[in-house]
């Protein structure tokens, strides 16, 4: 218990750390894509990904853990990714996202979290788990990629990576804006961890060394698992519900790291105040938690679980999922932010009788 309490808070405060430092956010990341054409964030995440591929199958290789894809719930990956996608814009941030931005003091972000960690766990033990079972029994055989073709990972991760390398070569190649700040109030060391404003691409190195710890540092407590988010969550609510100590694993501690690492960073740097929403904006941020709960259970995992550990792994439900979640994210935005630009604009235009 002991070693899963230390290496789990460890790892999660380390996540919380670096993603607030550098302000990893996945859903502003695929929001601005479809909104500015805005690719940074989506090519860190890839980054991410690939730092995590390589790190992990060296592992395997090793022996260190076994991995198996195991089947692919088809239908339950498309709906849920899609749906969690969704609730990530009305949330105001995805399942880490959400814990990370909680530790900043935005009252927002915990109203989510009640939301998301209520549904999931409906969906792991609650009034939701025969729904759940029924859309996951449609399922394909195979989840591998490199099975599915016969191929050895290794192609798959080489290929995967030199097409990562060949986009982040001409992202930095473009030329940069710089935008004037205020003078530096720290130096050295100081000022780069808390005051200047970190690349996304060295936050996404940082990001998937980190995962690569996590498969580890849990496999030696018992659970074959990297980062995940949402059963965790759920678990947190269940032992709280129920007091079985059966729900307190080296995931719950990760959660509570991220916790306690992004409340760390915010404090050190000034950017932590505590920030009450409005009423709509509470209204959203419950509304999209229990979205993000809901279609990260029925998916099987949320953008880290899917989006950042399963795409890792080169199996098909990562890559499904991270582009359905995606396709929700854009679905959202129009909803939220392009429609009604251009009703005020219509309006703003009009020409009256």
């Amino acid at each position: 218990m002991f070693q899963m309490i230390v290496t789990g808070l460890l790892c999660g405060a380390l996540l919380g750390f670096v993603m607030q430092r550098g302000r990893f956010c996945l859903t502003g990341g695929f929001r601005d894509m479809y909104l500015t054409k805005d690719n940074r964030m989506f090519y860190a995440l890839l980054i991410a990904i690939a730092v995590q591929s390589i790190g992990v199958y060296v592992l395997i290789s090793l022996g260190v853990f076994e991995f198996t894809a195991g089947t692919l719930p088809i239908l339950a990956v498309i709906i849920g990714s899609f749906i969690f996608g969704i609730g990530i814009i009305f949330a105001g941030g995805c399942a880490t996202g959400t814990w990370y931005r909680a530790g900043e003091g935005l009252i927002g972000s915990w109203i989510a979290l009640a939301g998301y960690m209520l549904v999931a766990a409906m969906m792991k033990s609650g009034v939701l788990l025969p729904l759940d079972k029924a859309v996951k029994n449609v399922e394909l055989r195979s989840n591998s990629i490199a099975g599915s073709f016969g191929l050895n990972p290794w192609v798959v991760i080489s290929v995967f990576t030199v097409i990562v390398g060949f986009l982040v070569y001409r992202t930095l190649r473009k030329p940069t804006v710089k935008i004037p700040g205020l003078p530096p109030k720290r130096t050295g060391l100081a000022h780069l961890l808390f005051e200047k404003r970190w690349h996304p691409f060295f936050t996404a190195i940082l990001i998937g060394l980190i995962a690569i710890s996590a498969w580890p540092l849990s496999a030696a407590t018992g659970r074959i698992a990297g980062l995940g988010i949402t059963t965790p969550s759920a678990n947190i609510l269940q032992y709280f519900v129920t007091g079985e100590m059966s729900f307190i694993n080296w995931g719950v501690f990760l959660v509570l790291g991220i916790l306690f690492g992004s409340l760390f960073a915010a404090k050190m740097s000034g950017e932590f105040r505590f920030r009450l929403p409005d009423l709509k904006t509470t209204i959203n941020s419950f509304s999209g938690g229990l979205m993000m709960g809901f279609g990260a259970g029925l998916a099987g995992g949320c953008s880290i679980g899917n989006g950042l550990v399963m795409t890792a792994m080169m199996t098909w439900q990562g890559w499904i999922a991270l582009a359905f979640m995606i396709l929700g994210t854009w679905t959202a935005s129009y909803f939220v932010y392009v429609r009604p630009r251009r009703k005020n604009k219509q309006a703003t235009h009009a020409v009256p009788a």
